[in-house]
This record gives structure tokens, sequence and C-alpha cells, in this order.
């Protein structure tokens, strides 16, 4: 099993990355503020960066180390990547599955099953956890029932317009109640629904922002088996799109993005305060709230679960891994179906 090693996070604007031997310096103000080797990371995430030397994107790419670059409020601006050193066959097989409209459609099938019956168990929890009014609680049973009925017809979804169409009505559903499973700093964080583009409320902005990271994370786990992330099944092709990144994090948000949201706001490990208008970039979070929030990912990563389908203890912020092992390894038919991830 691969080792789960560290992502470093920039988040000083003004900061340049640099290397000295085999060790990423941070330098602020000509001045270096931290150094870590660089055989103790697997990825670099940079937010509002101001430069990176030629010498270490050169060791990043030679070591395998992602080097992501974020603007200051999160949003994707670039990626670094080595030498693509993927197997070849392997490839070739997943563009091959990736022309063929029914082949592809199998696969979506899994990825938005596997999204909607996440979704409907974290609807599921709180209604078993938080839940004690009559009228919530018959809501929450019907989302429940809704979302259960939206998973049975992704599964049997005869198109990739028609399996679009039932998720986004599932999304639907399942945001719709997401502002109830707010029971903390409720007046400091009202939803009304999904957004983004940019994000109009302080939930959406912390949303699309754990996205971005779980984005990296899929990207250089399906990177390290040796997919193309930017060839996928549902997602479409699109320039400068990871499209396969995009299609496996669909089983994944639930678990990995949402209920670590939740969390930050329930136990008020962040503050409303720490939010501000950013003109077309809408809603965004300081550098303090920021922060928190990578802790926050960072601690989740290394808690340990047992795998739905490994049966063994895993560290969470090896899920994105094995579920791109899993993908490849049915894609070389080594498996009967691919075993989408499923939240307990």
């Amino acid at each position: 099993m691969r080792k789960l090693l560290n992502t470093l996070y920039v988040t000083t604007p003004e900061a340049y990355l640099t290397k000295d031997g085999e060790n990423v310096v941070i330098r602020v103000k000509d001045k270096d503020i931290f150094r870590i080797p660089v055989l103790n990371i697997e990825g670099i995430v940079t937010f509002g960066y101001m430069g990176a030397s030629p010498a270490l994107i050169k060791m990043c790419a030679e070591r395998n180390v992602g080097l992501c670059f974020l603007s200051a409020n999160g949003q994707f601006q670039g990626r670094v990547s080595g030498p693509i050193k993927g197997n070849v066959l392997l490839r070739r097989i997943q563009y091959r599955i990736a022309d063929d409209t029914n082949k592809s459609l199998e696969i979506s099938r899994l990825f938005i099953a596997g999204k909607i019956a996440n979704s409907r168990t974290v609807i599921d929890r709180f209604k078993r956890d938080h839940i004690s009014s009559n009228e919530q609680l018959s809501l929450f049973l019907s989302v429940s029932d809704k979302l259960k009925r939206s998973k049975n017809q992704a599964l049997v979804a005869e198109s990739s317009d028609a399996l679009r169409g039932i998720e986004g009505e599932a999304a639907t559903t399942y945001f719709s109640v997401f502002n109830q499973m707010i029971i903390s700093q409720c007046e400091d964080f009202p939803f009304s629904g999904r957004n983004r583009r940019p994000p109009k409320d302080k939930v959406n902005a912390l949303l699309s922002f754990v996205y971005t990271l779980l984005n990296h994370e899929v990207q250089s786990a399906l990177e390290t088996v040796g997919l193309d992330p930017y060839v996928g099944f549902l997602h479409t092709d699109r320039p400068g799109r990871a499209s396969l990144a995009l299609d496996m994090m669909e089983e994944l948000r639930a678990y990995l993005a949402d209920r670590l949201v939740l969390s930050l706001i329930n136990r008020k490990q962040i503050s409303g305060k720490g939010f501000v208008e950013h003109g077309d970039n809408g809603i965004v979070m300081d550098e303090d709230v920021r922060k928190e929030v990578l802790l926050a990912w960072q601690k989740r990563k290394r808690e340990t679960i047992i795998h739905p389908y490994l049966n063994e203890s895993v560290p969470i912020g090896l899920i994105p891994y094995i579920q791109a092992m899993l993908l490849a390894r049915f894609l070389r038919n080594d498996l009967d179906n691919y075993p989408v991830f499923l939240m307990k």
C-alpha cells in the first residue's frame, strides 16, 4: 500500500518557492522561513504565490511531487507535473472505453449512483443523530426516499444526458436540506442552495474551496496509478479540464468534503467573520480561515477507516489513491466491476 505523505500548503501571498539541495524552501522577502525535505511530501499547493524557481519546478517534476497553483481565494490556476510515466497499455484501454458510449455510461452510472448513495448517508446520519421534531423528521425522510429513487434511476440511466439530469435533480434535493444540517452559527452561515463561479455565500465558498483540494488529491492519485486524469467517462473532454478527476470526485464529495464543511461550522472551528465580499470573486475566506480549513483537511486525511471494499484499515487521505487503483484494475479486467466507495 502506498505511504501517506504530507501535502505542503503555502498560504503566505508573498512567498517564493525555491530549492536548496534536496529541500523545498519557502522564502519571504529574501529570508528563508520554512524548509522540508522533498522526500517527505507528495504535493505542494500554493495560494496567490509570487513565484517558484525553475530548479524547484524541475525537482518536483523529477520526484513526482505535484505542484498546484491556486489564486488567493482557491480558484485553480495551473498545475505542473513531470513526464508521463503511466502504463501506456492502461491509458490506451482508458481511451478506448472513453470513446465507447455504452462502456463509458456503465462506469458513469457507478460514479453517480455512489455520489447519490453517499449524499443520502449524510442525510440519514444527521436524521439519526440530530433530529427530534416530527416535522423535520418527515422532511428528511422524504429527502432520503427521493435520493434512494434517484440512485436506482442512475443505475439504469439510458444515456449520459439522462444520467446528468438525474444527478442534477439529486443534488438539488440533497442541498435543499443542507442549510438545516447547519446547527451552529446559523445566522453567520446561511445557505439557500449550491452556487459557484463565484460563490455567493460563506457556505458555498467553503464547499468550492474544499472541492478544489479534493480535485487536487484525485488528480494526483489518477496520475500515480497511470491513468490520464484529463480523459473522463461522464464529464466531456475540454482543454485544461481534468475530466476523469471530476468523474471520480463525485463519489467522494459527500464523505471527504461536505462532512468536513459541516463539521467546521457546527464545531465552531471557523467564524463567519473570516469571510469578505471580493467583487467578481464573490465571497472569499481570509488567510486565518483558509489556514484553519487546511489544518482540518490535513488532520482528517490522517484519520483511519476500514475501507468498505478492501476491508482493511487505511488513512482517509489514501481513499482517492485506493479508488484510482481499483478503477485501473477494473479497466484492465482484473475486477468484474468497479467497487465505488460507499460510506458506512
